[in-house]
């Protein structure tokens, strides 16, 4: 379990799902051990957070375990977006911690956002990646099937046609060196939002435990930042691409980030 999220089922507002899947990675697997592993690292966090005066677990956060993954990656996100579709229904929100940036598209179809806001290294936005159309690095093009626009922060990579692509109207990218730029001046959110956070956004300094690594990334703070400003317009968020190839620094800042959504999301 999350640590601190002990509501029932019935009376949360926020529902914890674990999507362990992990047959796409391109690099470095392993984020079949995400969902696991950022529990684990969340232990050593203090339930009380100064900034907005709460406790954790009085958030009314209920973490219901893994949606069990298997090797059919469509077939499989298509039965986790019912699952996060009952949380939706319930008027909760979905917290997804991944497992492969596949599963965002499992979010995105449940929330079925007006706003795709998607913290990542890379621009996702491909048609196939290695003949494979649900690889990891399809997801936001995916997205758009769902969301009317997307926003990819800290993106800093793409093949020529991603980039072309991303010239489009219904896409912005905010490079890392924008990212305080942007914050100082963000869009106004309009309709509803789904934030995901692929963890490969960060520099690989600070979270070397993610499938492909990308050096001139983002620092935790930042980080830290945009989770705060999207959150209180999100209505589904998660936490993807950590896998056990460090010493839990990835997870370590997952979980903090699940942390700082649920903290400003509530405090909103």
């Amino acid at each position: 379990m999350f640590p601190g999220a002990s509501a029932d089922r019935s009376a949360a507002d926020y529902v914890v799902v674990g999507a362990p899947l992990d047959v796409s990675t391109t690099f470095q697997p392993g984020t079949r051990f995400g969902p696991d592993r950022v529990r684990r690292y969340a232990r050593s966090y203090e339930d009380y957070d100064r900034r907005t005066d709460a406790r954790f677990s009085t958030l009314a956060v209920h973490d219901a375990g893994d949606v069990r993954a298997w090797d059919d990656a469509p077939d499989y996100v298509d039965y986790l977006s019912g699952a996060l579709g009952d949380v939706v229904r319930d008027d909760a929100v979905p917290l997804l911690l991944g497992g492969e940036h596949t599963v965002t598209v499992a979010g995105v179809d449940a929330v079925s956002p007006d706003l795709f806001v998607c913290l990542d290294a890379h621009l996702d936005l491909r048609r196939e990646f290695d003949g494979n159309e649900w690889s990891h690095a399809t997801v936001t093009r995916r997205a758009l099937d769902a969301a009317d626009r997307a926003v990819v922060v800290g993106a800093r990579t793409g093949s020529e046609a991603e980039w072309a692509r991303a010239d489009d109207d219904d896409v912005t990218v905010v490079p890392p060196e924008r990212v305080r730029e942007w914050l100082a001046d963000p869009p106004a959110f309009d309709g509803s939002v789904y934030l995901s956070v692929d963890v490969d956004a960060a520099d690989p300094g600070f979270a070397p435990g993610t499938g492909t690594v990308e050096p001139f990334g983002l620092t935790p703070r930042e980080l830290r930042d945009v989770v705060r400003a999207v959150a209180p317009h999100a209505d589904g968020f998660d936490v993807v691409e950590v896998n056990d190839r460090d010493d839990g620094q990835a997870a370590a800042l997952g979980a903090k980030l699940l942390r700082e959504f649920v903290f400003s999301h509530a405090d909103a």
